[in-house]
């Protein structure tokens, strides 16, 4: 008798809480375009509505269904393999020196305009804290940077908080290309004085996206907009260096393709009703937080990013049109190997790597090889995002 191996028993995910409620969200707020397609691949992820494929066992005959992923970045159960295949690619171009985790944060009176003008504001922040970072490179180490910036978007109530992590490497390229400067010791830029200047840039880019008009602000709002933005003090964080290069990957692990929240963080679904864990920082604790299931869709859709938008760039000497040429010559400077590997594993490669686990092994007879049987084409009608109104 053949026998079909089921998936384990799932727990509570993002996609259950959407498919119950998602049409009591609805009875509240609008379901914008770009959400509608994001909670349609939720819902569609791993489902035979994506299409997939029947494999079975060459010895015990066994037969074994999977489904294909949606591959929306906003998905908790997506990013998983992207994430290590970017790491992978990162791997050498790791260089042998300290990195510095540097975090610039926006005051939450722009949340109501970033949300509004997410892809201009959003890039107005890049755009500061890059040009920050470049500035205090030429001026205090007299040479190029390089670093990576990472945009997240939440705190851990999911509530709206715009940061940029960066990692930056504890160097810079000269001026005139012949020689690697280090930074000295545990230092990289004084806090205070890079909170200054990425409130200056940052407020410079936003006014010249106000006088062109890519956002809409009444003259008397922008002005004391302005004011208030410039008596607060910005948050800027360096943080201890990464001592060791070779935590430097696990250490980006934690930051690149994360989503809002993941779906190990949900405890409960009950009565209408969202529990979650959270990390309070203040008291060093993780505590549960309830709040319904139609603002947990409302907090988590706040997320959503524009269509093509990059959430992780790189710049300095790591900006990708010149990375892998200013990378050769940095190791040449340091006297490394300057030939970079080429990197192509498979699915099946990084799952043992990662796992230690072979997917095409039996999971039954875990001798005999998983051989295709069938393709399960996609349905041209996915399940729907929303409920019809009589059945709200």
């Amino acid at each position: 008798m053949t026998q079909i191996i089921t998936p384990k028993h799932q727990r509570l995910q993002v996609a259950h809480i959407l498919h119950k409620h998602i049409g009591d969200y609805q009875n509240q707020y609008r379901l914008w375009p770009q959400h509608k397609k994001i909670v349609s691949d939720l819902l569609n992820c791993r489902t035979a509505h994506l299409g997939g494929h029947i494999d079975r066992c060459d010895s015990c005959g066994s037969v074994r269904i999977i489904y294909h992923s949606c591959r929306n970045r906003h998905c908790p159960k997506c990013q998983h393999m992207p994430r290590e295949r970017w790491l992978e690619k990162r791997k050498d171009e790791i260089l042998p020196v300290k990195y510095f985790h540097v975090v610039f944060t926006l005051p939450h009176e722009l949340n109501a305009i970033i949300l509004n003008n997410k892809k201009v504001m959003l890039n107005c922040l890049f755009a500061a804290a890059s040009k920050t970072l470049l500035a205090f490179g030429e001026n205090q180490l007299n040479g190029t940077l390089g670093f990576l910036a990472i945009l997240h978007s939440w705190d851990q109530k999911l509530k709206a908080h715009f940061h940029l992590h960066c990692l930056v490497a504890g160097g810079v390229v000269s001026k005139d290309a012949k020689r690697f400067i280090p930074s000295t010791g545990d230092y990289l830029f004084n806090q205070q004085a890079l909170s200054l200047v990425f409130r200056a840039k940052f407020m410079q880019h936003m006014a010249d996206a106000w006088l062109s008009k890519k956002i809409r602000l009444p003259a008397d709002v922008y002005k004391k907009l302005k004011h208030t933005l410039f008596t607060k003090t910005w948050v800027v964080s360096v943080r201890d260096p990464i001592r060791r290069p070779e935590h430097v990957l696990e250490y980006l692990a934690r930051y690149t393709h994360r989503v809002a929240i993941s779906n190990s963080r949900i405890e409960s679904l009950k009565d209408g009703m969202v529990t979650f864990s959270a990390k309070n920082r203040k008291k060093h604790r993780t505590e549960s937080v309830t709040i319904t299931a139609v603002e947990f869709i409302r907090r988590f859709l706040l997320h959503s990013l524009p269509k093509g938008f990059v959430k992780i760039r790189h710049y300095g000497f790591l900006a990708n049109r010149s990375r892998m040429a200013n990378l050769k010559t940095i190791r040449s400077l340091l006297k490394l190997p300057t030939q970079l590997a080429k990197l192509s594993a498979s699915l099946q490669q990084m799952m043992l790597q990662l796992s230690g686990i072979d997917i095409s092994t039996c999971p039954c007879c875990n001798h005999g090889k998983m051989q295709l049987l069938a393709e399960i084409p996609m349905h041209r009608a996915r399940a729907p995002t929303y409920l019809p109104v009589a059945a709200r």
